[in-house]
């Protein structure tokens, strides 16, 4: 078996095809290995996580589970293995005893990021064939916007939202709510506690995310992240809500200021006049842009969030 420099880690090869890959991997979890996953999210250096075996395993059983998925029951790989989302959909077909397919191939279960819900329901009817044929569709990464949901319903595509992250070997909160083994709780930030933990630090055996969140009626409400909130002369503006208002062309990102503390910019490649984008920003948020950019393409990372990092530099270059 190939495997990464390391004795005892799985880590995925770009030189692998996919039946290399799920062998590898297959025979990496048979051995107790740890699987190696490169993560940055939106910000900051990567960094590498090791996901021990018995965490993949337990992760792809419960979701497995969850699904009602069956021994011969398929799932397409839509996502690249170098990803936590790619490689449970290995994991989960293992445990099946199946072959991931691709979307030209009929399947039951499938995993996406919303970008690929949009383009489904916007023009690529291959993949909207291939998805509205699967029995259940998960969508996580990102937020997947309500209408964009509905609108998925109305196709005949029974869409389940996923929360995780590399760290929790993946989606362990599906539509807002924990999978079995898995116990949420709110601190400053979310907190996470499950044998599908990755090896992180651990405070009293939960994993501290850089999410807000909330409990409400049982369900788990995704509010933002904690690292995407800026302070601008005492108002506290998320980013991301932001971003949400304004729409999918545009990106928000803070900078230090001496008058603001921070003050709120934009970027963006619609022509929406500056003054229409300030007045939203005041209307909803109570502050205005320092600087409105207009750039030609917004960086995303692999799985389609906004690369602030990478945003940055392009607006300073």
């Amino acid at each position: 078996m190939e495997t990464s420099a390391k004795s005892g880690v799985f880590k995925y090869e770009h030189s692998w095809s996919i039946p290399q890959t799920l062998e590898n991997l297959a025979t990496a979890l048979a051995q107790g290995w740890d699987v190696s996953i490169s993560t940055s999210g939106s910000t900051g250096a990567p960094k590498e996580i090791l996901i021990p075996a018995s965490a993949m395993i337990f992760s792809a059983r419960n979701s497995n589970l969850f699904l009602g998925a069956k021994p011969g029951d398929r799932w397409s790989l839509l996502l690249s293995p170098e990803h936590t989302a790619g490689i449970n959909v290995l994991v989960r077909s293992i445990e099946l005893g199946t072959a991931p397919v691709t979307e030209k191939e009929s399947a039951d279960f499938t995993a996406i990021v919303p970008t690929q819900l949009f383009r489904a329901l916007n023009g690529d009817e291959q993949l909207l064939k291939h998805l509205q044929g699967c029995k259940a569709v998960l969508v996580g990464g990102a937020h997947a916007d309500e209408n964009l949901l509905v609108q998925a319903k109305n196709l005949g595509i029974n869409c389940i939202t996923t929360y995780g992250m590399t760290e929790t070997s993946g989606g362990c909160v599906y539509n807002g709510e924990p999978l079995p083994g898995v116990e949420i709780r709110i601190g400053e930030t979310i907190e996470i506690k499950g044998p599908m933990l990755a090896k992180v630090p651990l405070t009293d055996g939960f994993f501290a995310t850089s999410d807000l969140g909330k409990i409400e009626k049982g369900k788990l409400i995704i509010l933002g992240r904690a690292d995407d909130v800026i302070n601008s002369g005492g108002k506290k503006v998320s980013l991301s809500k932001v971003e949400k208002a304004l729409g999918d062309q545009f990106a928000a990102f803070g900078s230090e200021n001496s008058e603001w503390g921070s003050a709120l910019n934009i970027a963006t490649t619609s022509q929406t006049a500056d003054e229409e984008i300030q007045l939203i920003l005041s209307v909803k948020f109570g502050v205005k842009a320092l600087n409105i950019f207009r750039i030609k393409e917004i960086p995303r990372t692999a799985l389609e969030k906004i690369d602030r990092q990478a945003l940055g530099k392009l607006i300073s270059s």
